[in-house]
C-alpha cells in the first residue's frame, strides 16, 4: 500500500469527512427513536384491549395490600425517627 501524504488540506478534508458521518449517524438514530416513539404511543393509544372484570380485582386488591404495606412502613419510619 503506498503511502499517503498528510497535508494540512487531507487532515481538514478528514475531520469534515468524519463530521459528515456523525452527523448522519446523530440524524439516523434520532430518525430510529422518532419512529420508535411514535410507533409506542400510537401502540398505547390504539389499546382496545381492557382488563377483565377479575384481573380488574385482583390489581384493585394488590394496590390495596401496597398501600397498607405502605403505610405500614411509614408508621414505622416515623417511630424510629422519633425515637
Amino acid at each position: 500500500m503506498a503511502k499517503r501524504k498528510n497535508t494540512l488540506t487531507r487532515f481538514f478534508e478528514d475531520i469534515v469527512d468524519d463530521t459528515k458521518d456523525f452527523v448522519d449517524d446523530l440524524l439516523d438514530r434520532a430518525k430510529d427513536i422518532e419512529t420508535d416513539v411514535r410507533d409506542s404511543v400510537t401502540d398505547a393509544i390504539d389499546d382496545d384491549e381492557a382488563g377483565s372484570p377479575a384481573e380488574v380485582a385482583s390489581l384493585k386488591a394488590s394496590l390495596a395490600a401496597l398501600q397498607a404495606k405502605v403505610d405500614e412502613l411509614t408508621a414505622l419510619q416515623a417511630k424510629a425517627v422519633k425515637a
